[in-house]
């Protein structure tokens, strides 16, 4: 299953880069994150509860960030397993400078398997727009209070 989101923050790209990478940005914003912890360099183990229609859940895995470009562009191998079933991800992030802001795009391709699987590429990818949309909103949030408090 392909995903493609945008999200513009309008705050420049060099402070969306730092931020969007930032372990308390990231614990704070990720929906449903009951943990969220690094353990190597660009290594993340992650813990975080679903429930979204058909799926509820908690899911451990490990996020990955490679082929980093500051500040333009990285890549993220996401892997989870819980009871719902497993989700094997691959992220492109892209941070383009639009004006005083920055237009990051999200190209994800995604597989899953178990009860994930059998609801459906429709339902799977409504719930998958639908917490990336909550994701970057509170990633916004919290990159601008930090921006607030900093200067």
């Amino acid at each position: 299953m392909k995903l493609e989101h945008t999200y513009t923050f309008d705050i420049p790209r060099d402070v969306v880069w730092k931020l969007i990478q930032n372990e308390e940005v990231l614990k704070k914003s990720i929906p449903g994150c009951k943990s969220f912890a690094q353990m190597d360099d660009g290594i993340y183990q992650a813990e975080m509860g679903v429930s979204v229609g058909p799926v509820k859940g908690v899911f451990t895995g490990q996020v990955q960030q490679v082929d980093q470009r500051e500040p333009s562009s990285y890549r993220l191998l996401v892997r989870g397993k819980g009871l719902p079933g497993e989700i094997d991800a691959v992220a492109d992030m892209r941070l383009d400078e639009v004006g005083q802001g920055t237009q990051l795009t999200c190209s994800t391709e995604v597989q899953v398997t178990g009860v994930l699987a059998s609801v459906g590429q429709r339902v799977m990818g409504g719930v998958a727009k639908m917490v990336l949309g909550q994701f970057f909103k509170s990633v916004d949030k919290e990159m601008k209070q930090l921006a607030t408090h900093s200067e």
